[in-house]
């Protein structure tokens, strides 16, 4: 089951090599993804979640913006202590649904 984003982009060239071995590789995905994208080297299983690739990607997005802000220190780190909780909200909601 992958994580999306830079560990999403790891697993995939050890899925790569698997495969190329000769090993049927099956991928558990959430429908929406920030990089997780089907291909011919294995099999995509895909389960829902409750929120839209505009949420997902505006929440990851508002995220990045606030690293790279001015501002105090209690300002930027409370900016970014939020930003983590919904990124963190969203990776729940996905875990959830996979169990459901």
């Amino acid at each position: 089951v992958p994580v999306d984003g830079s560990h999403w982009l790891s697993m995939r060239e050890v899925l790569d090599m698997l495969q190329q071995k000769g090993h049927e590789v099956v991928v558990v995905a959430p429908e929406v993804t920030l990089h997780i994208k089907p291909t011919k080297n294995f099999v995509m299983k895909m389960y829902s979640v409750p929120y839209t690739q505009e949420e997902m990607e505006k929440d990851f997005n508002a995220f990045l913006h606030t690293l790279f802000e001015e501002g105090s220190f209690l300002e930027r780190f409370l900016k970014v202590y939020e930003g983590m909780k919904r990124i963190g909200n969203i990776s729940a909601a996905s875990c959830q649904h996979l169990l459901q």
